[in-house]
């Protein structure tokens, strides 16, 4: 588990370097360009034959990184074109100390170039360079961008060249994660440690590959500051995947009752079912309208089909309920949702199911999910029950629009986390796990062809099966939510992002299953 900490917590390590450590912050400045020198040359192909690096420099100590940073590209014999967004009067400090060294030192190379930006048509010097970085503004950047930084930004996000940030992307507010004109970067090189806003929203559309830099403190001061976000590794997915006993039989092995499927949304019904026996539970049955069990158990590879009595409707109602009680009783874990429907019978079928089941497992997803909303999930024990909306069903639970969720997502959803006594399984790119404590778990692998109907039935069939194996839910959520994502990330070696479904997607559970066990015994 890699801890992320907030932008704050990285400026105060800073602070205690300087004034604690009495390290002068022109070292720093120095390590971190030597730093991101090292990141760049280990990451990119840097025998190439075009050997122009563009950099653009802010006016603060991001900038001072930038300047230092061409520094090391001219001592390589890399040309160098440097755009300042100030002019030598307008910097200070650091910024300005490495200002002028680099402007000494270009001098001895007359093929490099640093300018002064004045408009936006300075930025054609950039245009044949190898790698662009982004030098612009650092962690104490907040809000939208005003210019001429968004210009810069939009203007160099159209070349079609390699980007590299410095610390963060340009544009993005690292304390939501959010901004509507951000840099682009293919690779990021973020200073001291990980931060949380880098690997979620737009942080995680816009940072590329991210790799750490540092600039000469050591890990043991962030051993000692708290930490409430962290980035999943494949070994917590490896802790997570349920053991086997020798003796085991496949009613001991897991049992789970799916709630799925309704005349209109069949297939949900089936992916979750089938997903559930692919994640290595023992016994599993759907429960079905009697008007569609006939395609149920066509579409089921070895889960049992019980029948409810839908009159034709093709739907679950409240007087369906007595008629799956036994098999609720008996099951370890009941995922409920997929494909459901959202008629007011369903919906008050499902309320009344999880308002009479208190101390079951769930896994509530989907049309299960919109019956909670309008404030019912406040009426609901929701206590150890986990809950799996995408950004959508999320915020539509919360009673607000999507655009107020995204600016607000880890906060929001750690809230009703720990508000509700629940596990919160937030799918999108990346999912993120929300537990009762307030802390959050953020994906790392997957890739966008996960954007497909029935990749989330999938999800909740691991999930069940996982958890109906083992005691452990934070576990079994982690290892579950990173192997479902990791066998996308297996079906690139057969298939284009855009050409795998939800059926290749649970073929895969098994393979990406074994894959983890084989890395780490």
């Amino acid at each position: 588990m890699i801890p992320l900490y907030s932008a704050q917590q990285v400026r105060e390590a800073d602070s205690y370097a300087i004034n604690t450590l009495a390290i002068p912050s022109i070292v720093l400045m120095e390590n971190a360009s030597r730093s991101i020198f090292e990141a760049i040359s280990k990451n990119l192909d840097m025998e190439t034959g075009n050997k122009t690096i563009g950099i653009i420099c802010g006016k603060g100590n991001n900038g001072g990184d930038g300047f230092a940073l061409a520094r090391h590209f001219l001592n390589n014999e890399f040309i160098v074109r440097i755009i300042s967004l100030g002019a030598e009067e307008e910097l200070k400090g650091d910024a300005l100390i490495n200002f002028r060294i680099t402007k000494n030192l270009l001098n001895e190379h007359p093929q490099s170039k640093l300018i002064v930006f004045e408009n936006i048509k300075e930025i054609s010097l950039l245009e044949d360079c190898h790698i662009i970085i982004d030098a612009m503004l650092g962690t104490g950047s907040r809000g939208e961008l005003t210019e001429p930084y968004k210009e810069i930004v939009s203007r160099v996000n159209q070349l079609n060249t390699y980007k590299v940030a410095v610390d963060l992307p340009t544009g993005l507010d690292l304390e939501n994660s959010s901004g509507e004109f951000i840099f682009n970067a293919d690779l990021t090189i973020t200073l001291s440690e990980y931060k949380t806003g880098l690997f979620y929203g737009r942080g995680y559309t816009n940072s590329g590959t991210i790799k750490k830099g540092y600039i000469g403190i050591g890990v043991e001061y962030y051993k000692n500051l708290p930490v409430a976000n962290y980035l999943i590794e494949p070994e917590d997915a490896f802790y997570g995947i349920p053991s086997k006993e020798l003796d085991l039989n496949k009613y001991s092995a897991g049992k789970i009752l799916v709630i799925a499927g309704s005349s209109k949304m069949p297939g949900a019904s089936f992916f979750t079912s089938n997903s559930v026996l692919k994640a290595g539970a023992g016994s599993c049955f759907l429960a079905s309208p009697k008007s569609i069990k006939t395609l149920a158990q066509q579409k089921v590879d070895a889960a049992i089909v019980i029948d409810y009595d839908d009159n034709m409707s093709g739907i679950l109602s409240p007087h369906n309920v007595k008629e799956i009680e036994e098999k609720i009783n008996w099951a370890d874990v009941i995922a409920i949702g997929p494909g459901l429907g959202r008629e007011p019978e369903t919906k008050e079928a499902v309320l009344e199911i999880l308002r009479a089941y208190k101390s079951k497992k769930f896994v509530i997803d989907a049309d299960a999910i919109i019956a909670l909303a309008n404030d019912e999930y406040k009426k609901i024990n929701l206590k150890g029950k986990v809950l799996t909306p995408h950004h959508k069903e999320f915020a539509n639970l919360l009673g607000i629009e999507l655009i107020e969720l995204n600016k607000n997502i880890l906060e929001l959803g750690r809230g009703f986390a720990v508000d509700n006594n629940c596990f919160l399984v937030l799918k999108g790119a990346p999912t993120i796990i929300f537990n009762p404590a307030g802390e959050s778990f953020i994906n790392s692998s997957g890739n966008p062809g996960l954007a497909k109907f029935g990749s989330g039935d999938v999800l909740t069939g691991v999930i069940a099966g996982f958890i109906s194996q083992t005691s452990e839910i934070e576990d079994s959520l982690i290892a579950a939510v990173y192997i479902h994502s990791l066998a996308a990330d297996l079906l690139l070696d057969e298939k284009s992002e855009l050409g795998y479904t939800a059926s290749d997607l649970m073929d895969r559970i098994p393979y990406a299953i074994k894959f983890i066990i084989d890395s780490f015994i």
